[in-house]
């Protein structure tokens, strides 16, 4: 169990939620930037609950079939099968199977993790979309079409994973001619949002500027179709439809062409606990809370080291690969960054995630 589990288990005592398993990650040469994002995956319940339940009806299949979709069920699944309330875990199947995938993760180098959180979600949504699905009882191999029929037969549309379910928005881009005051609107999906920072600002700020109205003049003018010509235009981006799971991406890394490198950005930033997201189409606000953090320690975008914060059932961990510590709730705040430029504290917040408290979006 190790030291650092028989201390978490006495500091909970009988508060240990029943059920619950808390197991740090053995680190395979820095890959923290992989523990760290796994654990803020595995408490996001409602992904967690999926991926089980896909490691149910899939568990029989071969070796043959392996993907990083199977290994992370797998990895999941042992870590909630444990006998003992918490641990170490080796995730060596996982990473293995990730380097094979993607030669970017294939060395020992530091990497990003939200780099590897984009891929790692994208993979999934590509194997759940390829894989077959049942209609009307019978497998039906999905395609990458868009529905209608050709030849008399029916194109299947890819399906609307679970991964889509959990995390996918919609952003819905506006541009209105400055002349004929015709708004163009083109919706993009999104499964996490990644936001410019400002120094001594809060996320509901950066959020706002995300969809602050931008003037398109001089050399950037509209082609308005109305018009059927140039115009200056007023463009914003909105949130259309906001994810059950809001992942917000701090922009911390920077490339300043003075250096001619990318310089990571120390700005103190405070993410609320609780967040009302006000930038969406629509009156109503959406209000989200904070479930997990990602945070990358140290000065410079290829070197440091990524630590997770989670929140269980009402208390918040601290997981720093293999050892997971139970911290108080006002220690959130020591990672909103730095009001100085230049600062001995370099644990800053990088990736947040938010979980809906819309009913709707809890069915």
């Amino acid at each position: 169990m190790g030291v650092g589990g028989s201390k978490l288990e006495k500091a909970l005592g009988d508060h240990f939620p029943e059920g619950e398993r808390y197991f740090g990650f053995e680190n395979f040469g820095n890959t923290c930037y992989c523990n760290s994002v796994l654990q803020a995956l595995y408490f996001c319940v409602p992904f967690r609950e999926q991926l089980l339940e896909y490691y149910s009806n899939n568990k029989s299949q071969g070796d043959g079939d392996e993907n990083l979709l199977t290994c992370l069920a797998d990895l999941f699944s042992q870590i909630s099968s444990q006998k003992k309330k918490t641990g170490v875990v080796a995730p060596k199947r996982f990473v293995q199977r990730l380097r094979k995938e993607n030669d970017v993760f294939r060395g020992y180098m530091h990497q990003d993790a939200h780099e590897f959180l984009n891929f790692l979600l994208n993979q999934l949504v590509e194997i759940l979309e390829k894989a077959p699905h049942k209609v009307k009882g019978e497998d039906v191999p999905n395609g990458p079409c868009n529905g209608g029929q050709v030849n008399g037969l029916v194109k299947q549309e890819p399906p609307i994973t679970w991964v889509h379910n959990t995390f996918q928005g919609i952003l819905t881009n506006e541009t209105r001619c400055l002349r004929c005051e015709t708004v163009t609107a083109r919706d993009e999906i999104f499964l996490d949002l990644s936001i410019d920072i400002e120094q001594n600002s809060s996320i509901t700020s950066c959020l706002k500027n995300f969809s602050s109205t931008e003037t398109l003049n001089a050399n950037d003018k509209f082609f308005c179709d109305k018009c059927s010509s140039l115009q200056e235009a007023q463009k914003r981006m909105r949130i259309k439809k906001p994810p059950r799971i809001l992942v917000i991406h701090l922009k911390r890394f920077k490339f300043m062409e003075q250096l001619n490198r990318h310089k990571k950005l120390s700005y103190r930033v405070v993410f609320p606990l609780e967040l009302k997201l006000s930038t969406t189409v629509g009156d109503a606000d959406s209000e989200y809370s904070l479930f997990a953090v990602v945070v990358h320690i140290g000065s410079g975008p290829n070197h440091g080291h990524y630590v997770s914060l989670v929140k269980s059932h009402n208390h918040w961990l601290f997981f720093d690969d293999e050892n997971v510590e139970i911290i108080d709730e006002s220690a959130i705040q020591t990672f909103f960054g730095s009001a100085q430029e230049y600062s001995t504290n370099t644990d800053h917040g990088y990736i947040l995630f938010y979980e809906s408290l819309t009913a709707d979006d809890k069915q």
